[in-house]
């Protein structure tokens, strides 16, 4: 009940007037009462004392009997028949139920001729009003209800566009503003500081505008979040919305495509209404590719796509006639590359704000902000769990930590521990362990002696990544698996990658050497190699024969071209040469396992024994590895050199490659 008015009306004051009418409609009934059920022999002594005023018979079974004036009078003083005190003074005042009109006729004139008074007697056919009114109208109010419930049911969000069929051309946008409770703020996105700079200015020009106007500095119209999946760019635009402090729109790209034409640009139209009703405000279109595809793709198949009308309304809004003061749009996507070129020009988005896979030092604040909640080891290093799982995103952290405590609980531990993190990001990249898989002996020989030709292989190169651990317990498809740490680095020499073919093949070979011959278990690796060494070849232009040509498009604008952009004979130079890089890499891994050809064979003997072996098994029978030796001997030269000595004096540190 509103203060100081009214009830809301509903559908009990409809109910409630329907119940006084009918009370009504009895009360002032002028029938006087309602009639006395009685019987033939009652009846037919009134008519022989000569008190029946007349008789009508109706629908041919019930008859209505009225008295003369006087007699119910009499009848309601009776002390003697007290069924009869209740007889009304008007209308029927009797009625009783006849078998037949012929005996009822004959009963009557036998009862007329003792008396020798005559009955009028009437004959009528009455249906019932009500249950006429009731077969008229039913129909009408089972439509109607019928209609008032699926409209009400779209109302609620079970129609086309969660506004009801009259609303089907709104756009379907969640409002945050400063007074939500659960806001996100940059204090918990971790990592992402470049991009959190980007989008931070845009923040502080929604605060202190009057600094940027001065200068006679404008706000992007748009930033663009570009990033693999997992890596953060809806929970930055969440920060924004819980840091700037204005209303903030959030709507998904496949919100606005719908099966009704239309309705896609309809929506587009009325979410930016909103956006200037509530200006200054931000809105934020989460997988913008949805509807932002480059058009003209298509055009051989539909000659009128809805999404491209979506598409052209957006590009209007954004950067129209129409004047969009104080509105920013922020959009999210993994495949930038498809976007139409229109959208991602400068006064739509001005910025392209790249939010990549996080390095060693975000993946431990990463683990800062999700080891929160967990109940932790004292002992446990943060900073071991960070550099254990490169090219992790955050969601791929977030999923260990969950994992690790999951394992945790299902041990019955009172705390989550470093081995349980090691579980779950095994679990997480090799998949679940499969120890009942029925493997022969002979079997589990071969996949020992492969899983050791690569760690051999991987610990012996220079330029390979360093081995973790190797186990031949089945994961998921895997029948055996080698955990490396590669590392972190932005360019690959020929070289480095050269040596990692040879570490990839070095399963295959082992079995070649020990075996005499091969198996279908390196499946996996062939195909890596094969589409390393054709990268080799075709992209990074590491081949001498064809050169340095690179035929890869980042464009992504050749997705639908049917001829190769190389002719015939180039492709036989590129299968050639890659060919070439594989064999190779093949001899490298080759000459390493015959070189170490005692030390494959004890490690393989020790994976038979206890099916894991980790890097300190393997550094006791390889000794340590060449990098470690030089980075030693670097460290102990730096803290021997005397304090006096001017640093570009010693030649050590400038001979030195930088890693």
């Amino acid at each position: 009940m509103k203060k100081g008015g009214f009830p809301r009306p509903s559908m009990w004051w409809i109910y409630g007037l329907i119940a006084v009418f009918i009370l009504g409609w009895h009360l002032m009934d002028d029938t006087g009462g309602s009639p006395v059920q009685s019987d033939w022999d009652t009846v037919e002594r009134m008519v022989v004392q000569g008190e029946v005023e007349r008789i009508e018979v109706v629908n041919r079974d019930q008859a209505q009997v009225y008295l003369k004036e006087g007699v119910a009078e009499l009848y309601r003083n009776d002390a003697e028949n007290k069924s009869l005190q209740r007889i009304p003074d008007t209308g029927v005042q009797l009625v009783f139920n006849i078998g037949s009109v012929d005996a009822f006729r004959e009963d009557l004139k036998t009862a007329e001729d003792l008396s020798g008074n005559t009955v009028p007697v009437a004959y009528k056919n009455k249906s019932n009003d009500w249950t006429n009114l009731l077969i008229n109208i039913l129909p009408w109010v089972l439509i109607i209800g019928v209609w008032f419930f699926i409209m009400r049911s779209m109302s609620r969000g079970g129609g086309a566009g969660g506004g009801g069929i009259m609303n089907v051309g709104k756009a379907r946008a969640q409002v945050f503003d400063k007074d939500n409770s659960k806001r996100v703020t940059f204090k918990d996105v971790a990592g992402l500081e470049e991009a959190k700079v980007e989008v931070m200015e845009i923040v502080d020009f929604l605060k202190k505008a009057d600094k940027y106007r001065e200068l006679g500095a404008k706000i992007p119209k748009g930033a663009l979040l570009v990033g693999p999946p997992g890596t953060g760019k809806t929970l930055l635009a969440k920060a924004v919305a819980g840091e700037a402090n204005v209303p903030f729109l959030s709507i998904s790209g496949s919100d606005f495509v719908e099966m009704f034409v239309g309705v896609g640009a309809s929506r587009v139209r009325d979410l930016f209404e909103q956006a200037k009703q509530k200006a200054p405000c931000i809105v934020f279109i989460d997988e913008i590719d949805a509807i932002g595809r480059a058009r003209g793709k298509n055009a051989g198949f539909s000659g009128n796509d809805e999404r491209e009308n979506t598409l052209n309304q957006l590009l209007t809004e954004m950067d129209g006639f129409q004047t969009n003061t104080g509105v920013i749009v922020l959009a999210a996507t993994n495949r930038a590359d498809i976007l139409d070129k229109a959208l991602m020009r400068a006064g739509r988005f001005d910025r392209q704000i790249e939010v990549g896979l996080p390095d060693v030092k975000e993946r431990e604040e990463i683990f800062n902000v999700h080891l929160r909640p967990l109940k932790l080891d004292p002992q446990l290093d943060r900073s071991f769990l960070a550099r254990q799982t490169p090219g992790f995103s955050g969601a791929d952290i977030a999923n260990v930590c969950n994992e690790a405590a999951l394992i945790a609980a299902r041990n019955n531990k009172k705390f989550v521990s470093k081995e349980d993190f090691l579980a779950a990001i095994d679990r997480i990249v090799g998949g679940l362990e499969r120890k009942n898989k029925i493997i022969t002996d002979e079997e589990k020989r071969v996949i020992a002696y492969h899983e050791a030709g690569h760690a051999t292989v991987s610990w012996i190169l220079e330029n390979a990544s360093p081995l973790i651990k190797v186990t031949i317990i089945p994961r998921g498809k895997a029948l055996g698996a080698a955990w490396y740490l590669p590392e972190e680095r932005q360019i690959t020499t020929r070289d480095q990658m050269m040596d990692e073919l040879a570490a990839t093949l070095g399963g295959r070979v082992s079995e070649q050497l020990t075996f005499g011959h091969v198996s279908t278990g390196a499946l996996n690796d062939l195909e890596r190699v094969t589409k390393q060494a054709y990268a080799m070849v075709a992209y990074y232009g590491m081949s001498e024969k064809v050169g340095t040509l690179s035929f890869y498009d980042s464009t992504g604008q050749s997705d639908m071209a049917l001829t190769k952009p190389y002719s015939e004979l180039t492709a036989q130079q590129i299968d050639a040469e890659a060919k070439q890089v594989i064999e190779q890499a093949y001899a490298m891994a080759e000459q390493v396992l015959r070189e170490h050809a005692e030390g494959v064979k004890e490690l393989a003997e020790l994976l038979l024994a206890r099916e894991v072996v980790f890097t300190e098994d393997v550094e006791r029978i390889f000794g340590k590895r060449k990098k470690d030796i030089e980075r030693e001997r670097r460290e102990a030269e730096s803290t021997a050199a005397p304090a006096d000595v001017p640093a570009e004096s010693e030649p050590a540190h400038a001979s030195v490659p930088h890693e």
